[in-house]
């Protein structure tokens, strides 16, 4: 009801077509694109081409889209189609370089100088499931299980307030062993964690815990910063007054960022509502035209009046997965994505036995 149907889906058009036109690595797009031209602009130095885990996202996000309409009109069922077409496209079995992990980065002028191979607990689960998944160039569940789990040793989990951490974020940090909480979100936009388990894990408690731990974190305010509490809470990636950063426990600089708790609605309802009101009540100036600015500190008197979409593009999905469901639901009803997730022994609500 926020937007009329006919342009929702003159948006999604648009958006397909010039992803469809953009520059494109092994089937891979990159971090950054100029939004005139499609072509690549580098994120840094040498990342100059693909980026598998920020094309793992989009797929996430193509992919429920393509859900939506697949049983539309002719026009939304052609959208659904070309969006099929470039799903398929992606190459992530070449992103291995014949080995049993996945490499984020590959580029034309520079190859796989990044030289990154994502293994150990992080936000790129979903970058593994689409892997796998893939109708036309998978990955094999040894990839998933040597690379992504680290021959097992994701599932040394540790403890934090009293609450597991079901997955091993930092092997060599036990006074914090929390990441960021874009980790809770990125993967689980439309990757649903509820009833979500395989061999290593349960993905609703993981990401419940690590929410509640962050909180838990600020209500204890081991630092003393100023503000920090039930109702101020969650640190993610974000700016800061030392440019952009990693805010966790074990990298506290002062700063909150609006989308960590948000984000979570669906793992912590009531602390998360808490946060909300508190910001929109007490806090407005932080606030601006597109909802909360993206980081601030109370105790260094600092706000930046600036968006970033990638933190910002969550709030209302996640709020929308706790509220109805509906993105995970098209998601998770994807023939190609439940092909993937049994492939790689996952146990979901989705996946319908053969007796159902």
């Amino acid at each position: 009801g926020f937007i009329p149907k006919d342009s929702a889906f003159a948006r999604f058009q648009k958006m397909v077509d010039f992803l469809d036109n953009a520059d494109r690595f092994h089937g891979a797009w990159p971090h950054w694109l100029d939004g005139t031209t499609g072509k690549v602009k580098p994120f840094s130095k040498n990342d100059d081409g693909g980026d598998l885990v920020e094309t793992a996202f989009l797929v996430q996000g193509l992919l429920s889209v393509a859900e939506y309409y697949k049983d539309g009109s002719e026009e939304e069922q052609a959208l659904a189609a070309q969006i099929q077409r470039m799903w398929e496209e992606v190459e992530w079995d070449w992103y291995t370089q014949g080995e049993d992990v996945l490499y984020w980065h590959w580029s034309p002028n520079v190859g796989w100088e990044m030289n990154f191979p994502v293994g150990g607990y992080n936000e790129a689960l979903v970058m593994y499931v689409l892997a796998a998944a893939s109708p036309t160039h998978p990955i094999s569940k040894e990839v998933y299980e040597k690379g992504w789990a680290v021959d097992g040793q994701i599932a040394k989990d540790t403890t934090m307030y009293g609450l597991r951490t079901v997955l091993n974020h930092y092997e060599h940090n036990d006074d914090a062993p929390v990441g960021p909480l874009f980790w809770a979100h990125y993967s689980y936009l439309g990757l649903n964690p509820k009833g979500l388990t395989d061999q290593f894990g349960d993905y609703w408690k993981l990401n419940v815990n690590h929410a509640k731990i962050q909180y838990e974190y600020a209500v204890e305010n081991p630092k003393g910063f100023k503000g920090y509490g039930p109702e101020l809470w969650g640190m993610t990636s974000s700016y800061s007054m030392k440019g952009y950063a990693g805010h966790r426990p074990g990298n506290d600089l002062g700063v909150i960022s609006p989308t960590a708790a948000l984000s979570s609605m669906p793992y912590t309802p009531k602390e998360s509502k808490a946060f909300l009101e508190h910001l929109y009540s007490d806090l407005d100036s932080l606030v601006g035209t597109y909802g909360p600015y993206d980081a601030f500190s109370l105790e260094e008197d600092w706000y930046l009046p600036r968006y970033l979409a990638i933190d910002q593009g969550p709030i209302p999905v996640m709020i929308e997965n706790y509220r109805s469901g509906l993105l995970w639901d098209l998601f998770m009803n994807n023939e190609d994505v439940l092909n993937g997730l049994r492939k790689l022994g996952f146990s979901s609500p989705y996946l319908k036995t053969e007796e159902d």
